[in-house]
């Protein structure tokens, strides 16, 4: 993708593409096939999508299911909203979204709160879907 200049931007700032880019060289993204290995091996994979996307297009079976407005909140070892398994700093996490750009963001931000495993599935469910991995309807 080109990156467009924009005199009115404000000095600093950056735009979708370069924050995305960011979040990638941080991650050791994985395909579908490195997902699914990384389940069996007891990593948690996390659908991020909206109840729409889940209902439209199915899910991953044994996929926990965390919206992305409370992501941080859910994984941060030090919050009180947490959930059961997301005590540690070392919690191997695979995020997901519909195609790999959000999860890619989510990844990251969950990097930022310390969990250093943290990573997504590049291209997202339709990668999954695509490569022939168990779905649900």
């Amino acid at each position: 993708m080109s990156v467009h200049t924009d005199p009115a931007a404000p000095a600093g700032s950056r735009g979708i593409d370069q924050i995305l880019a960011a979040a990638r060289a941080r991650l050791t993204r994985l395909d579908a096939a490195e997902a699914a290995a990384a389940q069996r091996d007891g990593a948690l994979l996390v659908d991020i999508r909206p109840a729409a996307q889940r209902a439209a297009h199915g899910g991953i079976p044994g996929a926990l299911i965390v919206e992305r407005n409370v992501l941080e909140w859910r994984f941060d070892p030090r919050s009180d909203a947490r959930l059961p398994q997301a005590g540690r700093y070392d919690l191997p996490v695979v995020v997901f979204c519909q195609e790999g750009y959000t999860s890619s963001l989510a990844a990251a931000a969950l990097q930022d709160l310390g969990l250093h495993r943290a990573t997504d599935l590049a291209g997202g469910f339709a990668a999954w879907q695509t490569a022939g991995l168990p779905v649900t309807a």
